[in-house]
């Protein structure tokens, strides 16, 4: 449960695959982990609910093996220092187009020496951890992963790559797409080009690549690209898929007919 094992997954070269939590509540959390995730990452960017709606299902992840992971609103110290305290192994950060605004991030995700972010990791009296183990050994587990999501952050890659204390830089296909002038349109080619370009500029970095896609050929097209911190699409949309298509066959032959 303490510490979690992801970030040494990751710098032993493993694949790691998650996926999102599409409801704040530990019933939709506790099927989620049945399912078998690396880590599971609660979005409080777009989803309608901030940290505060997660109160223990960080912790409950945590229990069961499973790294969580808080995509915060912003790259915002309180934010990102709310997000671990909560229990988050992971803190994702939006839109990060700079160098020094990764070095932010990392300065605000880590304790002294290593950043400023402020002792107090609540969740540890939620899981029965030791307070004092926990500050003095969490810069080890904790993940930082920033997100490159526009043009301009593709151009700033080479001065982002060498922020110390990057962990994943996971490339937002959707945001990257709207800048490139293919709004919506991921599959473009200026958008690809960037996706292949990203773990080749970073492959002596240390720093894993990361994106989130549903398709599963197109999840293993960016492994074999060199992906290794993926986001496998969400339950609730899969299962509306499936749902979806169960409604139609049904609809169409009821009673199964040859």
């Amino acid at each position: 449960m303490y510490p979690n094992n992801l970030k040494a997954r990751l710098r032993n070269g493993e694949i790691l695959l998650g996926t999102s939590l599409s409801a704040p509540t530990p019933h939709v959390a506790g099927l989620i982990i049945s399912t078998g995730p690396d880590f599971i990452w609660a979005d409080t960017e777009h989803m309608p609910f901030a940290t505060e709606a997660l109160d223990s299902i960080l912790v409950l992840m945590r229990m069961r093996g499973v790294a969580p992971m808080v995509r915060v609103a912003w790259n915002d110290p309180a934010l990102i220092k709310k997000a671990y305290d909560a229990g988050a192994v992971a803190v994702m950060v939006p839109q990060v187009d700079t160098a020094a605004e990764a070095a932010a991030a990392v300065e605000a995700a880590r304790y002294a020496p290593e950043g400023r972010r402020g002792l107090s990791p609540m969740w540890t009296h939620i899981a029965g951890a030791d307070w004092n183990e926990v500050i003095k050994t969490a810069n080890e587990e904790t993940l930082v992963v920033l997100q490159l999501e526009s043009q301009r952050a593709y151009d700033n890659l080479d001065e982002i790559k060498h922020v110390p204390g990057i962990d994943v830089i996971f490339v937002g296909p959707l945001d990257l797409s709207a800048t490139v002038g293919t709004i919506t349109d991921t599959g473009s080619r200026q958008v690809q080009q960037i996706m292949r370009d990203v773990p080749q500029q970073l492959a002596d970095t240390g720093i894993a690549v990361g994106t989130t896609l549903m398709d599963v050929s197109e999840i293993q097209e960016k492994i074999r690209w060199g992906y290794r911190f993926l986001n496998v699409g969400n339950a609730l949309r899969y299962g509306v898929q499936v749902l979806d298509d169960h409604l139609k066959t049904l609809r169409a032959n009821p009673r199964g007919d040859q």
